[in-house]
């Protein structure tokens, strides 16, 4: 017989199959715009990008990298997470990869043959890689990513193939790979496991334990695949993705983050001035490149801290702010995903000519930010959702 905190867990999460966490849907949808908002600003960022613009700005670099950076992607594959464990409530094993493979694998494939060329073609004409008409790249850029394929075993493939698609790729390859452990979850000594760590959910601060891999993670891959989407981001994001199921699956740990957001908000403020005091003194940016940096190791768990507190007060404030519905909710969770398929092109489409003008930045980035929304909820609105083959390639359900 199970234990009674097992069975009030189990409760609870049968009375959750049935109400709809309306709080994720609202995030899932702001985090979306937040990557195109992201995307938009990429060329005026310190870092290299697919198309840079001459002027960059510290001030736009610092609020997306290092203030929204940390809890971005973590919070998408936490959400996700949560997603496969409503979806396997209603879906047997075989009927979730089916869904799955619809509804991230197939725009990914899409997307990689019909708008990843055209971004990588002016990536490689903006920054002089090569010269010519768009037929004759087709060829060499086959032959660059296929011997990328043959010489390297790399997640950073999705990426190479798909530029921002590497997202759709990633959850695709976590739910196979998480698939048997959800199963098992779902099984009486995988509920035992949730009810026991759920325990740690009636702790005050019993969440902050669940860093503890995050940081192993970082500071034990990142010396050996620095790399953006490399194996370091690869199982840090993995982490994030079986946590959303495990956080979801037992109330307890649902309302230790309504309980705790002012200790997670707290670690999160010290996280991030602590990682800026040490930018400002010159030692951060080698901490997290160089790992015989007497930092390095104590930067990247830092960054795993960093990351988890504010993604759970993200969530804390989903709970409190959007957890209610309305048809722009439905309009928007509708769109997610080929509004993220189709969002980057037009971005560095406009960017590859707006940053060759003679004006400020601040009109560059509104003509890009403003141009491109227009073009993607255009394509969405105009074409996906009209067109019933459109709907199945890019992700979307089929119209009733």
């Amino acid at each position: 017989m199970l234990p009674e905190s097992h069975s009030t867990s189990q409760q609870s999460r049968a009375s959750q199959a049935t109400t709809r966490l309306h709080y994720l849907d609202w995030l899932r949808v702001i985090a979306i715009l937040g990557v195109w908002a992201y995307h938009s600003a990429r060329p005026f960022m310190l870092q290299d990008w697919l198309i840079n613009n001459t002027q960059k700005s510290p001030t736009i670099t610092f609020i997306f990298l290092i203030f929204l950076g940390s809890m971005g992607m973590p919070l998408f594959f936490m959400m996700a997470g949560a997603g496969c464990l409503f979806a396997l409530r209603r879906r047997k094993g075989g009927q979730f990869v089916a869904e799955r493979s619809e509804r991230l694998l197939i725009p990914f494939v899409i997307g990689c043959i019909l708008l990843s060329p055209v971004q990588f073609y002016l990536e490689w004409l903006h920054k002089g890689w090569y010269q010519g008409p768009f037929l004759a790249f087709i060829p060499l850029l086959v032959s660059d990513r296929l011997h990328l394929l043959a010489s390297t075993f790399s997640p950073r493939i999705f990426e190479a193939l798909g530029s921002h698609l590497w997202f759709l790729g990633f959850l695709f390859t976590f739910s196979l790979i998480a698939l048997p452990l959800f199963l098992w979850l779902k099984k009486e000594p995988g509920q035992k496991v949730i009810a026991w760590l759920g325990k740690l959910g009636e702790k005050r601060g019993g969440l902050l334990l669940f860093v503890l891999p995050v940081a192993a993670v970082r500071m034990s891959l990142q010396p050996f695949f620095p790399g953006y989407t490399d194996w370091a981001d690869f199982t840090y994001m993995l982490v994030f993705f079986v946590y959303g199921y495990i956080i979801f699956a037992d109330e307890r740990l649902v309302q230790a983050i309504r309980r705790d957001w002012r200790l997670y908000l707290t670690v999160g403020v010290i996280s991030t001035l602590t990682m800026l005091v040490a930018l400002a003194l010159g030692g951060g940016e080698r901490w997290v490149k160089d790992p015989r940096a007497p930092g390095f190791y104590l930067g990247w768990g830092l960054v795993g801290v960093n990351g988890w507190c504010w993604t759970l007060f993200a969530l804390w404030v989903g709970m409190r702010l959007f957890d209610f519905r309305n048809r722009w909710l439905d309009r928007g969770q509708e769109l997610i995903v080929p509004f993220y398929v189709f969002h980057q092109p037009p971005i560095v489409f406009l960017a590859f000519f707006v940053v060759q003008w003679q004006v400020s930045l601040p009109v560059k980035l509104l003509v890009i930010v403003l141009g491109s929304f227009i073009v993607t909820l255009s394509l969405c609105e105009g074409v996906v959702r009209r067109i019933k083959p459109a709907r199945a390639l890019f992700g979307m359900k089929p119209s009733l």
